[in-house]
């Protein structure tokens, strides 16, 4: 029985190189060729003759979901859709699936040859369900179902990031359906790196963006950035719990200080799970002892090797009890650990 043709669509050359990897992997499925973009791919179609096609949601031009579509009304195929803002429960996952596509998978982040060898055994299995018409178009799978039953409980979320940090922020809070958890994002980086990307994290997100102000209230829908060095950023209880913008002095060297943050949140006993991204300095690492400490659910991003370990080294110091998550991975745990029903 001939392999399973796939045809990988992403704008990264890096990623590109991974799916071809992890594909090629996989019994019974060969890479038939690849495209940077949604043109790319529609001229190669009737040449490369694919069984299945992966696509990517953010590219340059014609973005994934509108080549979906297109695809759908005009030659329709099994596409999975490999993005790191397409996880379980997200907004783009649930669009991505009403429009046609038969799974969405979160883009591999692996550190070890065991989790390389788990991602060609899953996601080969996928692309073979898929060409054999195990997967319907729109049922998706985990995707469709997660996104549908999600709905907030009474926890919020306290992340953390570095300036190298953001664009995992984003990709993060990308992963988030309309009806998030209330979130609040302390960011150490420079003011105009930080309201770039306030203004990248709306064009991409279902859910509501803004920067942190005295008094707002916390809401499902909404996630609030603070990174002004003016002040700092706590939670006071009340119903529903509000922010408070304080002038004190930098804790730690930093301003706003995420372990004055999670401190405040843990001392008023308001239900929330907390985790830091990547970033360089300590900040975060010591709240993130705190809210193990209280019993609250937290974790800490692994870097790639690109990217500073030093909070991630220091909440590993200090022995915190937390979940030590990919990226890729964030967006699904935040959800189970938010949400009003088990998943």
């Amino acid at each position: 029985m001939p392999d399973t043709r796939v045809m990988v669509v992403d704008d990264s050359a890096a990623m590109r190189a991974l799916f071809c990897d992890i594909l090629d992997n996989a019994d019974g499925v060969a890479v038939c060729g690849t495209a940077n973009n949604a043109d790319d791919a529609r001229a190669k179609l009737d040449d490369l003759r694919p069984d299945v096609l992966t696509l990517d949601v953010e590219m340059p031009g014609k973005s994934g979901l509108d080549f979906l579509a297109e695809l759908m009304e005009e030659r329709p195929m099994p596409v999975i859709m490999l993005s790191s803002i397409a996880q379980a429960g997200t907004g783009t996952a649930k669009r991505a699936l009403e429009l046609g596509a038969v799974h969405c998978f979160p883009k591999p982040l692996h550190s070890s040859r065991e989790e390389f060898d788990a991602t060609v055994k899953k996601l080969g299995g996928i692309v073979l369900k898929a060409a054999s018409g195990k997967l319907e178009p729109g049922g998706g799978g985990v995707g469709a179902e997660v996104a549908s039953d999600y709905a907030p409980g009474d926890k919020l979320v306290a992340l953390s990031c570095g300036q190298d940090g953001l664009e995992d922020a984003r990709q993060l809070i990308a992963s988030f359906p309309a009806n998030c958890p209330p979130t609040v994002l302390v960011v150490d980086a420079e003011a105009d790196a930080a309201q770039s990307s306030i203004a990248a994290f709306q064009h991409s997100c279902e859910c509501k963006v803004e920067a942190a102000s005295d008094g707002a209230e916390l809401n499902p829908g909404c996630v609030y950035v603070a990174y002004e060095k003016s002040h700092h950023v706590i939670v006071e209880a009340s119903d529903p719990p509000r922010l408070r913008l304080v002038a004190r002095d930098p804790v730690g060297g930093f301003r706003p200080s995420t372990d004055l943050l999670f401190g405040s949140i843990a001392r008023a006993s308001i239900p929330a799970v907390g985790g830091v991204l990547v970033g360089s300095g300590r900040d975060g690492a010591k709240g993130i002892q705190i809210f193990a400490g209280a019993g609250r659910a937290t974790f800490i991003q692994v870097p790639t090797d690109a990217a500073p370990r030093d909070r991630y080294e220091a909440a590993r110091a200090l022995g915190a009890a937390a979940q030590e998550l990919g990226a890729e991975a964030i967006g699904g745990w935040v959800l189970e650990n938010t949400s009003a029903a088990p998943q």
